[in-house]
């Protein structure tokens, strides 16, 4: 497995500025198959995927992935965003880079609980760029929202005071495996602190848009999640496997599992589940 990291200038197509966003890659010692985009979660980094992208490129996987603005390694705000638009043009950066990296290769969407939204987002309008999509614990619906009057009321001081610290990650929801949680916990490039208003007003909102519109996608799709997620609900999933337009598509329902499927005792299996899926799907 070969590692390369630089970083990417990416322009704000709603949102002013540009943002200068760490990025990496892992690629097969020999010929690669396909390319593999991967968007992480709310709070994490890029780097926490390295065992994934082990298992990957021994499948002859090329696994592209970055640190989201205000995430890891990339500049930003931690633990804001003005608009959720600014996550999509991370993506769109990033699969540029791919095309010109990785030309004629199909390409697969990968991604993890916000992540798993962003890429849901993104494939409503760019899904003719992928071979298909693998979503882990995709952040659609959550057992653990608010009452309709506390969203109301972050809806509205996301406008007068968009930064305000509102909402922290229960890390212990992680993982069952003990390890996995004192990692993260202790990982200085993981955010421990509340997010503010506005990034909760604008995945409140683009959960419900992208859940709206579900039935656009139209590729083949796979969806992974652990039945015991304290922080993504496999609802969610449930929901956008019922309702995607896609006549392909696959949904597990891990038994006792956490929130990230790739770092349960089980992992094993589960990344085993992924990559023949991707295999199934190689044009």
């Amino acid at each position: 497995m070969r590692h390369f990291e630089g970083y990417l200038d990416v322009p704000h197509s709603r949102a002013r500025g540009t943002s200068h966003l760490y990025q990496q890659s892992w690629l097969p010692d020999d010929e690669t198959r396909a390319a593999l985009l991967l968007v992480h979660g709310l709070g994490e980094h890029s780097s926490r995927y390295e065992h994934v992208a082990r298992h990957c490129t021994r499948h002859g996987f090329a696994i592209y992935t970055l640190d989201h603005y205000g995430h890891g390694k990339s500049d930003g705000h931690k633990g804001h965003v003005q608009k959720f638009s600014v996550y999509l043009d991370g993506v769109s950066a990033l699969l540029d880079k791919i095309k010109q990296e990785q030309p004629g290769k199909p390409i697969f969407l990968v991604g993890h609980s916000m992540g798993g939204l962003i890429a849901a987002t993104y494939l409503l309008d760019n899904q003719a760029n992928f071979a298909g999509c693998v979503l882990s614990g995709p952040a659609l619906k959550t057992d653990a929202a608010p009452p309709g009057i506390v969203l109301a009321f972050n809806r509205l001081l996301s406008i007068l005071v968009p930064t305000a610290p509102v909402v922290q990650l229960d890390a212990s929801a992680v993982s069952r495996d003990p390890e996995v949680v004192r990692a993260y916990v202790s990982d200085p490039l993981v955010f421990h602190g509340k997010y503010t208003s506005r990034l909760v007003s604008e995945m409140t909102a683009t959960m419900r848009d992208t859940l709206a519109r579900s039935a656009d996608i139209r590729l083949p799709v796979m969806l992974l999640h652990g039945e015991d997620d304290a922080l993504t609900s496999p609802a969610g999933s449930r929901e956008l496997f019922e309702n995607a337009g896609s006549e392909d598509k696959t949904l597990k329902i891990y038994t006792g599992l956490y929130h990230e499927v790739f770092n349960e005792p089980e992992q094993d299996q589960v990344l085993a589940d992924m990559s023949d899926w991707l295999e199934a799907h190689l044009p």
